[in-house]
């Protein structure tokens, strides 16, 4: 039976540290400073996501404290110099905030924070409320998947389905979250298979293929 996927509900961080529209700066402030995060989601309601506060938002009001801008700036900036002067999450925030559902794959999280530029997603259901929040070190914790469970999943889902027959020929070894794949198949069409559905199993750092084709049948 092939392994599900990790998903962002995996890893997902489930305590989130979040505020209320009507924060005031200091409060946001303080509540990054006191749990150690760069950035906190803005809730309403039952806890539905309206936006995100983020260090680079609050920033804006120290990079203008003592510093006039031209018109054409202050033109090409209105979102940041009205954020400057801001005092509440409502107007800080970012809005609407970008959001990944808990059945989102490892994959798209990473995609997503990489197109968007952003650090961590909150997580919403269907309904926007929030189920937590998943980090870019949240995504790295796969990695930290110990080595026998790598090589089992290896050899279950991809050995095993591959070479059903030349299987107990191929041995499986993994040391760092590398895979190291060796030995006799029949038939080496599959052998670049092997290797990328290797690759693809979670927390794989780097696969190895020394696997050769058996003389004969």
């Amino acid at each position: 039976m092939t392994t599900q996927p990790f998903t962002v509900a995996d890893v997902m961080t489930k305590k989130v540290v979040a505020v209320l529209p009507g924060a005031d700066f200091k409060e946001i402030v303080a509540t990054m400073q006191r749990w150690k995060v760069t950035a906190v989601p803005v809730v309403e309601g039952e806890g539905r996501v309206v936006g995100v506060v983020s260090e680079a938002d609050l920033l804006l009001k120290e990079e203008f404290h003592d510093h006039r801008l031209g018109l054409m700036e202050q033109l090409r900036r209105l979102d940041a110099t009205a954020k400057a002067g801001s005092r509440r999450a409502e107007d800080l925030m970012t809005s609407p905030a970008v959001t990944i559902a808990p059945e989102a794959s490892l994959p798209q999280a990473a995609r997503l924070m990489a197109t968007r530029r952003v650090k961590r997603l909150p997580v919403v259901d269907s309904g926007g409320t929030i189920q937590g929040i998943v980090s870019r070190s949240d995504l790295l914790k796969v990695f930290l998947r110990p080595d026998d469970d790598l090589a089992a999943e290896v050899r279950r889902d991809v050995v095993a389905h591959l070479f059903p027959v030349s299987g107990p020929r191929v041995d499986v070894r993994v040391e760092a979250g590398v895979v190291t794949l060796s030995g006799e198949v029949r038939d080496p069409a599959l052998v670049p298979l092997a290797e990328r559905l290797a690759r693809a199993v979670e927390g794989v750092v780097d696969v190895r293929c020394e696997l050769t084709a058996r003389n004969g049948t």
